[in-house]
């Protein structure tokens, strides 16, 4: 069976995109979580995810004695082993644009995610108007999202960005997350998207999960002292 190791499921973005494609997708997996501790040398989580991924980062996907580390790079291998799932659009120009904003999504939005780190327990709506007033980064960032969900929502007929769930969605759903407990400004097609998202059976489980967890992360939580 695959194993995925995660950290904090309040916290934990990156570890959101291959759950939440994994069970949304109905494949069969087992969790192992990796509480963040510290993110220095020798604390517990290093240590433990380090013993099977050089980089010392969630998510980590294994697979038989195989550890496949990248969020990116555990989309398309479980794209591969279960074809069946159709996990990216079957049609071949849909495909490579669904690749292409989610490694947009990879490599990009670092003023977003930097200034509104996820944090789904939370409500931040005032964090979020400081954000929004103060770093044009951020609005810039928002704008290409708006600007991008909007052509694909419009193209491909909704409900989801590519019409049916596929890993784009997955991949954009800490995206979602960001949008709605930070409160940020978005036209009402956007906030309509964020909730069918939200609405996913396996984005629902992901947040039950994360309210029930009563960590306080000090590093994950800039902007206030306590949960």
């Amino acid at each position: 069976m695959l194993k995925l190791y995660i950290g904090n499921k309040n916290y934990s973005s990156w570890s959101m995109r291959p759950w939440v494609l994994l069970k949304q997708a109905g494949m069969p997996f087992q969790e192992v979580m990796v509480r963040f501790d510290s993110l220095e040398e020798g604390s517990a989580f290093k240590t433990t995810i380090e013993s099977i991924n050089p980089v010392g980062r969630v998510p980590v996907l294994m697979d038989d004695g195989l550890a496949v580390w990248d969020t990116l790079a555990i989309a398309e291998y479980v794209a591969e082993k279960f074809p069946e799932k159709q996990l990216w659009p079957q049609d071949a120009k849909a495909r490579a644009r669904a690749r292409s904003v989610c490694a947009e999504m990879h490599a990009g939005f670092a003023a977003l995610r930097s200034a509104c780190p996820m944090n789904i327990e939370a409500s931040l709506p005032q964090a979020g108007a400081l954000v929004w007033r103060d770093q044009p980064a951020v609005r810039k960032d928002v704008q290409r999202i708006v600007s991008m969900w909007t052509e694909l929502l419009e193209e491909h007929k909704g409900p989801m960005l590519f019409g049916e769930f596929s890993i784009a969605d997955a991949y954009f759903a800490p995206v979602c997350m960001r949008l709605k407990n930070y409160a940020l400004p978005v036209p009402g097609h956007i906030t309509d998207y964020v909730r069918r998202v939200g609405a996913l059976s396996g984005v629902k489980a992901w947040i039950e999960d994360a309210l029930a967890e009563k960590d306080f992360v000090v590093f994950d939580e800039p902007y206030r002292t306590s949960r």
